[in-house]
């Protein structure tokens, strides 16, 4: 058997493919199957400057279609993944928790824990239960306001005891 300059296009095809296995991003598969189109096109004999332009017509149609069509098919609905810290908490009402290992007031936003600061105060401690609005992030800190609207939550303090 023959090496084939398609058959580097194919391999490429199945790396990108294989890669898009730890990502989830639609990209790297959008690339794969770029590069089986252009191992297709290279099979007819065309040379590398024009397998360089079909890869790239071919990347230049496939990736916006994977990345804006086909993705967010495969994603959960009411998930927005990787919008944390661009604006669309802001408005939101959180309740304060405090970390278990040290004690810190935060909110979690998306899942994640973030210590607060009150904007009004600059307070970074508020009783647990306490509702807060979100204004933003400065760093890793979430900057919030009291809301004096929201009746105080009640929380008990909980202590471990040995059966």
């Amino acid at each position: 058997m023959e090496w084939n300059p398609a058959y580097t296009w194919l391999v490429l095809a199945l790396l990108l493919s294989l890669a898009e296995l730890t990502s989830g991003a639609m990209l790297l598969l959008a690339l794969g199957v770029a590069a089986a189109l252009t191992a297709l096109v290279t099979a007819f004999g065309l040379g590398l400057a024009w397998q360089l332009v079909c890869m790239g017509v071919f990347s230049g149609v496939l990736v916006p279609v994977g990345i804006g069509y086909i993705r967010p098919r495969f994603s959960p609905r009411g998930v927005a993944y990787g919008t944390t810290g661009t604006g669309v908490e802001k408005g939101n009402r959180y309740t304060t928790l405090k970390r278990d290992f040290d004690g810190a007031t935060g909110i979690k936003v998306n899942g994640d824990f973030y210590r607060l600061r009150v904007l009004e105060s600059n307070d970074t401690e508020l009783p647990e239960g306490s509702v807060v609005l979100f204004k933003r992030f400065e760093g890793t800190t979430a900057l919030v306001t009291r809301d004096i609207d929201a009746p105080p939550a009640s929380v008990e303090p909980t202590e471990y005891k040995e059966p």
